[in-house]
């Protein structure tokens, strides 16, 4: 997913650098539908983030409460695949603020190519 999210966001920015893009209104359309997408996969990392995040923190709370090795183990496996899932979340939410610029960008060379027409 990481690469997808990268190939398109670096897809949109040559886009950008363009000076007329053929079918904009197409592009804006396609690009609306890429931020729903991505912005639900978003929630989807976020609750699993979350989840995993509680998670770690009831079997650290009872691995204070009750020491023991499996348990310890447990927690530090939760730790483990907390940092992966803290990362890519990372790169989504980013990513999905930068689709929000771009699309403002599109907009802006739409009005004023419409600007232009007149």
């Amino acid at each position: 997913m990481a690469k997808r999210v990268r190939a398109y966001l670096q897809y949109v920015d040559e886009l950008l650098a363009q000076e007329e893009i053929t079918d904009l209104d197409s592009e804006l359309e396609q690009h609306l539908q890429q931020i729903a997408f991505f912005m639900h996969e978003r929630l989807i990392h976020l609750i699993v983030t979350v989840t995993f995040a509680v998670l770690a923190m009831l079997v650290f709370l009872y691995v204070i409460t009750n020491p023991g090795i499996m348990m310890f183990a447990l927690f530090l496996a939760l730790l483990v695949l907390l940092i992966p899932y803290i990362s890519h979340y990372y790169l989504l939410e980013n990513s999905v603020q930068k689709m929000y610029c771009q699309y403002d960008a599109l907009r802006n060379k739409k009005k004023k190519t419409f600007q232009i027409e007149r």
